[in-house]
């Protein structure tokens, strides 16, 4: 049976696997349209892939009980390059699979602070990584929808949960070093 701290290491996986793979995709990209204004929240592909991982860095922070969250964030300095942007993000997601891998079933429910500077949010540890989870997936899509604006197609990005997928990923494990059997069971 599937447990909940089990479901919660495929997703961390899961975000690995499509940070990657939307990263790579946009390798092929010129590094003006890395930074032209788009229409979106965040009006750049850089501003929004910036803001991922500026979020990330907050909440993984959180979960792990780093200090001075508030000032990390505030003086978090954006990537210039795709390349420095793709490596900071995957030391990040490597960060948040190691948290993850210790979970056990009393640890979802564990309470993480979340300093704001004016207060101290608490959650339990299963809601903090649903919240960033889907920050992820939001932010992602925007990312893709503004891809279709450039000369570089979009990835498939949602074929990283279930296990019967598993034909659609096989670069993407072999090249993380990954084993289906390890990653899903």
């Amino acid at each position: 049976m599937l447990s909940l701290a089990g479901q919660l290491r495929i997703q961390a996986r899961a975000n690995r696997l499509a940070n990657r793979r939307l990263h790579a995709a946009m390798a092929a990209l010129p590094e003006a349209d890395f930074h032209a204004p788009r229409v979106s929240f965040f009006p750049s592909l850089a501003a929004t892939l910036n803001h991922i991982l500026a979020v990330d860095e907050y909440y993984v922070g959180a979960l792990h009980g780093d200090a001075e969250l508030p000032r990390r964030y505030r003086d978090f300095a954006p990537a210039a390059t795709l390349a420095e942007l793709a490596a900071r993000q995957r030391a990040s997601d490597e960060r948040l699979i190691a948290w993850c891998d210790g979970l056990d079933e009393a640890g979802c429910s564990a309470m993480v602070d979340m300093d704001r500077g004016e207060h101290v949010q608490r959650d339990r540890a299963a809601h903090v990584l649903s919240h960033l989870f889907m920050h992820q997936t939001h932010h992602r899509g925007q990312v893709h929808a503004m891809l279709s604006g450039t000369t570089v197609p979009p990835p498939q990005l949602d074929e990283f949960l279930m296990p019967s997928d598993d034909r659609f990923r096989v670069a993407d494990m072999a090249a993380l070093g990954w084993r289906e059997a390890d990653v899903y069971g």
